[in-house]
Parts: C-alpha cells; structure tokens; sequence
C-alpha cells in the first residue's frame, strides 16, 4: 500500500466546552503514542496556562496519533468564535473532520460557525456525539438536530451521508450504538480510519507548502505549521517563498519537524499530504507559500477574519503607576503588541499621534481579554479604554457587525430577558421550547448591544442563564444608543486609604468595587451609583475620636459585600470617559480626567462643542 493511504489529516470541532480537548486527549492515551510509564497530564493540548484555567482552547494546536499502522494528524480547534479565523484556516490542512455535539446541548452558535467553514472547504465530515453518560442525554435528536444544521448549510449529498459515533470522552468509551458502549476508543479510530479520505496529492510535482499556523521559539525565531500540498520538502532545501502581496523571496529551510503525540520530532523530509512545521524562514507569515524555485506557483492567499472590535492601550499613568509592575514603558508596551502581531494573524496594531497610546483591534472581548490577560502575567502596567465596536462603510452605507445570540433561560425569566435585548435593539428569529422548563431564544443582535450585557444577563436569570454568540454579519448602522452602561458610578474625591466608617457613610448611594484599607486616588471609580450621574465621594473619612460614649456603641456594624470586577467584567463596565487600569496585582477602573474640576470643565467644552455641531 502506498504510504499517503495510512496517512489520515483530520479536524476535532465543536462549541465551546463539547468535550474535543478531552476527546484528543483519550484518543491519545489509548492510542499507545505514549509510553505506558509517561505521566501525560489531563487536557494534554491546552497547553498555556490560560487555556488550562478556563478550560478553552486558544490556540489551534496539531498532535499526531498511531493507530496500527496509520498516521492520524489531528488538529484540535477552538471553539469560540473569537478566535474564528484559526479554524477557517485549519480546514485548508485536513481532509475531514470530527464534529463533537454534547448529547445534551446539541447543536450551538459555534456548532453552526464551525460547521459552515468545515463543509465550504467540502471537508468530509463524522460526527461524534459526546457526553453519551449525562443522565439527561437525548442522542436521537441531537443526530437529528445535526442532520437539520447539515441541510440548513446546503451540504452536498455527500456530506449528509455522514457517520456517527456515540461516545463519552470522560470515561474514554464509544460505540456505533447509542444504548451501549465499548470501553474503549476503537469505534472512533476504525471511523476515521475507514471513512475519512487519504491525502491524493501527487509527490512528484513542484514543491507547494501552505503557511496555516505560526509559532514561535526563541531559538528557532518563527516557525511556520501547515500541509504539503503537493511534491517534497527538505532539510536544508532552497525555496521560494511567495508572499502575501504577490512579492518572491529566496530562504532556505533551516530545520524541518513532523509530529509524534504532542512532540514536534525533527525529520529529514516530507512529502504532499504530512502536516509539519518548518523553521529558519526570519519573517515568513501565515498565508504565504513556500514553494520549488525553479517553478514558484503561489497557493491561493488565506482569508484571515476581519477585526469587529477595537481598543486603546496606553502607558500606566495613574497615581500608582509603577507601583506593582516590571514594565511600564511605552517602548515596552510597543514591543510586546507587535511581537504579539507575529503569531496572531487576527489581530491589528496601530500607532497613534501619542507615542503612549495605541489602537489595538481583534475579533473580540475575549480576543483582546486574553492578550490583556497573558501581559499582565508577563508583569506589565497598562491603561485601556471601553471596547468599541468598528462600523465600516460598505458601498457609502454606515455598517455595523451583528452578532447571533442563542441563549437558554427558564421560563420564568424569559419575559424580563426579551425586554432587555429589546432595549439592544436585538431581534428574535427563533424560539424552541423542548418542554423541560428551560426555553432556548435565537436573536440576531448587534455586537454593542452584547458589550456589557452578561452580567445584566446573569442577574435577570438569577444564574440559571447560559448565553452563546457568534459572529454573524455586517448589517445597516442601528443608530447611537444600543447597549452601554445605563448607572452612575461613585467616584473617590481623596487619594488614601479607604475605611470601614468611610464605606458604611456611602453605602447607601450605591454598591461599592472596594474592601475597607483598600489604596485609593482621586478619580477612581469606587462604586456604581444607584441613579444615572455620577458623584464624587470620600471613603477614606475616619471617625471623629472624641470622650462622649454613644448609646449604640455595642452593636456590630455590618458591611454590604463589594462587587469585585474580574478583568473581562471591568472591561464591560467601561464608559467612554473612563479608562480600566491593569497591573500583575490589581485591576481598577478610573475616570480619564481623575480631577474633579478639571473633569467638569472638559464636560462643558464637550456640551458646548455639540451645542455648536
């Protein structure tokens, strides 16, 4: 047998939280690529730290898996539509994919996303329905709901005759029955084995290899993953690579790796249909072909997902500025945006008239969070301000990004849900009720109107909601006020030290953001408000110490709870005049102009500047 036929690319997607990253890691654990003595911890390909905390997946990462004797790749994507554009590109890598559904859940926002990138790339697909042991599982119609989603996205004939497999990747069982199941991963391995094609590209012709994925390695300098498409690759080999804007250059393959589990393994050559990573090119990018010199023939350029959302980043320049973080300078905070340009293609980085202030846009809240997130860690002090949807001009007319909003809601909350996002200016297209005392509601809404809406959203179903949204598209302008922050905020007058008696004096003008001996400064937001202005307060008062005993001196003072922000949360909250401040320790939300005069005086030039438009 040739050796392309034992050679099987596939693609593991799913929504978020269906259970793919757990289903790699059994098919890798049974699939004896480890040795029987190598400690392989659970959720073996999130690798960064982030990706283990939340339990998503980040990044698209490739392992490869023995089976017999076949040659699995598999590319684990992920499953949140922020970051979209790595699956897109995936689907040019493999010949098939594994679609996992939870036999709960059954088909989702992301399930659809996904999906439609899979059969546009005429992708052959399997589906796997997961999680076959929750007590509440109802596999029938799940496939059903599947087969639906197969012939709303206009599959061919082909793609309808699909093959399922029922399995539960916690226990690592599966089986072609739904009402038993085989203690083991076999039924999914002979299916893709049997079911999913082998590369037929043709090894003899010209070298064309496709640039999918980037990596990057301190010693290697950047390393370019993708698929053959059609001849050989060396070590060593002079190539040509053809760039993104139509340009030729000359380099040469430094080292070539193949995969082996979740090992890169350096290998002499490789032929069309492997997925591999090659290094030693200095600026090669994702999209690029690197191909025969004597016969240069570009693949293709990649479509890589526009931005819809953007911020500002700026240097720290709070009070405590420097306090708690390594770097702080705008020459730092530039260095590490653009090194972060180098692997992450959906991501825009734009200088500004300030040289402290940069323009950063990405697919998303949790797009940008993450790389908020991954800098703090790394010990940087940074400012951003509210996240801001981009509106673009498409044939003369003002156009916004609309997002698809599938939510589940008791019933009871149903009707307080509906009036929220009608204020968001969302429209409901959908609406099923299977009987089991949740409702799911399907809106097209558009991308402001989901800023800050999770914890209104969580508060009106008192946390029995789950929301889900995916990028939909481009639609007319919606008009100035969707969405936003409706609440004022408490705003500290003094710079100090907060207290109990300072706290309990303003408690009932809102909910407060601090615990008593919290640090504070003038023009930090250190509440929200019960109306919709914004008050200046004084939390760090102390008592007057006098001789006279008071009659009520017994009794035990009682403090309301704080509402602390995680990061994504206090991003949320942001409004226009106000900035988040964010270091390894602490994040804190303040007001741009932190004086109390100098804020009014700038409102007024503001008011009169409209007055006069």
């Amino acid at each position: 047998m040739h050796a392309r036929e034992k050679l099987r690319n596939i693609a593991i997607i799913a929504h978020v939280d269906h259970g793919k990253t757990t289903l790699v890691d059994k098919l890798l654990q049974q699939s004896g690529t480890f040795r029987d003595n190598e400690a392989v911890q659970e959720r073996a390909m999130d690798s960064n730290d982030l990706e283990r905390e939340r339990g998503i997946t980040i990044l698209a990462k490739n392992t490869a898996i023995n089976y017999k004797d076949f040659l699995i790749n598999i590319v684990d994507t992920p499953g949140h539509a922020d970051f979209g554009g790595e699956v897109e590109r995936i689907m040019k890598m493999v010949d098939g994919v594994l679609l996992v559904v939870d036999a709960f859940e059954g088909t989702m926002p992301q399930t659809k996303f996904v999906l439609r990138k899979a059969l546009e790339s005429n992708l052959k697909p399997v589906v796997v329905v997961n999680k076959i042991d929750r007590p509440n599982a109802r596999p029938a119609e799940v496939v059903d709901e599947v087969l639906d989603l197969f012939i709303e996205l206009g599959a061919s004939d082909e793609q309808l005759d699909f093959h399922v497999v029922y399995a539960s990747a916690l226990q690592g069982t599966s089986s072609l029955d739904p009402e038993k199941q085989d203690a083991n991963m076999e039924a999914i391995y002979e299916t893709i084995v049997n079911h999913i094609p082998h590369p037929t590209e043709d090894t003899e012709q010209p070298l064309q290899f496709l640039v999918t994925l980037m990596d990057y390695n301190e010693y290697l300098g950047r390393i370019g993953v993708g698929r053959v498409n059609r001849g050989k690759i060396r070590q060593g080999q002079s190539v040509a690579v053809m760039t993104r804007e139509g340009g030729t250059k000359q380099a040469r393959i430094e080292k070539l790796f193949g995969f082996n589990g979740l090992k890169r393994i350096e290998i002499e050559e490789a032929g069309a249909g492997d997925i591999i990573a090659i290094a030693g090119i200095k600026d090669i990018n994702i999209g690029e072909t690197v191909a025969d010199p004597a016969n240069p023939e570009a693949l293709p350029v990649l479509k890589i997902d526009e931005p819809t959302l953007q911020m500002t980043f700026l240097v720290n320049n709070s009070p405590f500025a420097g306090r708690e973080g390594k770097w702080v300078t705008s020459r730092k905070l530039r260095d590490r945006l653009f090194k972060e340009l180098e692997t992450d293609v959906s991501l825009r980085v734009e200088e500004t008239d300030s040289p402290d202030a940069f323009v950063v846009s990405g697919r998303g809240e949790l797009h940008l969070g993450i790389l908020i997130e991954n800098m703090r860690r790394e010990g940087f002090e940074l400012q951003v301000s509210k996240p801001e949807v981009i509106i673009r001009q498409i044939d003369g007319q003002k156009m916004e990004p609309i997002e698809r909003l599938i939510i589940d809601v008791p019933e009871d909350s149903m009707g307080a849900v509906m009036e929220s996002l009608g204020s968001r200016k969302a429209e409901m297209v959908n609406m099923i009720n299977n009987g089991s005392g949740n409702v799911r509601l399907e809106f097209l809404i558009p991308a402001r109107g989901l800023i800050g809406y999770r914890t209104n959203f969580l508060t009106l179903t008192r946390g029995y909601g789950i929301m889900n949204h995916a990028f939909d598209s481009y639609g007319p302008y919606l008009g100035a006020n969707v969405g936003g922050r409706h609440e004022g905020v408490l705003v500290s007058s003094e710079t100090g030290v907060s207290t109990l008696y300072g706290i309990l004096s303003v408690e009932d003008r809102g909910i407060l953001f601090v615990h008593p001996q919290t640090e504070v400064y003038e023009g930090m937001i250190v509440g929200e408000h019960t109306r919709d202005n914004d008050i200046i307060v004084n939390i760090c008062k102390e008592k007057a110490v006098n001789n006279i005993r008071s009659a009520n001196k017994e009794e035990t003072v009682k403090m309301k709870t704080p509402r602390l922000h995680s990061l994504e949360q206090a991003l949320e909250y942001l409004n226009d005049d106000e900035y988040c401040e964010i270091t390894p320790k602490s994040v804190r939300l303040r007001k741009k102009i932190l004086n109390k005069s100098e804020r009014e005086r700038a409102e007024k030039h503001r008011k009169m500047a409209e007055a006069n438009a």
